[in-house]
């Protein structure tokens, strides 16, 4: 269980709680600047916080960030990195330090690999984790472009791949929470219903995964709760149908919200 309990983050944040189970998805909503991503900062243990997130028996507050790295891993949103490799090079760092063991080298993408230690994880588990997402993010034909040459959506689709590797419980198993701060925004309708999928099939590992998110018919499709937030404040959290409530969401988003039924689906339409 992940434990959000009266935090807040200077006047940017005001005390709000909720808590979170293992492979439940959570949408953290809200108009821009209502406080999404300085939340999800916070729960990363990326900023200064009052109150208390515990990720189960993990403290955030006084963890280190070596820790923090095997328990949770956080996509962000940023550019592209100066430094320049190519994209079997970039997924290979995220691979995490327990799976690499006392291998003197590992290529993530080919059978080619050093011997690992007979406690930690094979090479052929690593080769077959990034075949499995590489082949559900559709990059195959990437492995050997640079980041640099990749157009926005190819980019982000990479940054997904290698942020899921270092919480994938075959690879990490003290993994338990991947946070994503508006995954979708680069990406077009095709490639959104691959994050989608990435999302549902890492919390039916066990994952917990709480992110960020504008398009509220797909909160409304995909995630288990939500969390409503304007201005720094909570306005509701709870089961998803119950915290997008048409009224609730005119108000806070300051225009007109209906909710309609489409072949026998709800939908939000706004004014």
């Amino acid at each position: 269980m992940i434990h959000v309990n009266g935090v807040s983050v200077s006047s940017r944040l005001l005390p709000l709680s909720f808590q979170c189970k293992a492979g439940e998805i959570i949408h953290v909503i809200g108009p821009n600047g209502s406080g999404k991503s300085t939340l999800l900062s916070a729960i990363a243990g990326l900023l200064p916080y009052k109150g208390q997130v515990e990720i189960f028996d993990l403290n955030v507050a006084s963890a280190s960030l070596e820790t923090l790295a095997s328990y949770r891993a956080m996509l962000s949103q940023s550019d592209r990195p100066a430094f320049n490799l190519d994209v079997a090079q970039y997924l290979s760092l995220s691979i995490p330090n327990q799976t690499k063991g006392n291998a003197s080298k590992i290529n993530s993408l080919d059978a080619k690999t050093s011997e690992i230690n007979a406690s930690k994880i094979n090479a052929s588990e690593i080769n077959r984790v990034v075949n499995e997402l590489t082949g559900l993010l559709r990059l195959e034909d990437k492995l050997h472009r640079s980041i640099h040459h990749l157009s926005g959506g190819e980019w982000q689709r990479v940054r997904l791949c290698a942020i899921c590797l270092q919480v994938w419980p075959s690879l990490n198993p003290f993994a338990k929470l991947l946070i994503l701060d508006e995954p979708a925004a680069p990406l077009d309708i095709g490639q959104e219903g691959l994050l989608y999928q990435l999302i549902q099939h890492v919390s039916s590992l066990g994952i917990a995964v709480i992110m960020s998110n504008h398009d509220l018919n797909r909160t409304a499709k995909y995630a288990d709760k939500a969390v409503l937030l304007d201005k720094g404040v909570m306005q509701a959290e709870g089961p998803v149908q119950s915290v997008l409530d048409p009224e609730l969401l005119s108000r806070v988003y300051h225009t007109q919200v209906e909710r309609v039924m489409v072949k026998g689906q709800s939908i939000l339409l706004f004014d």
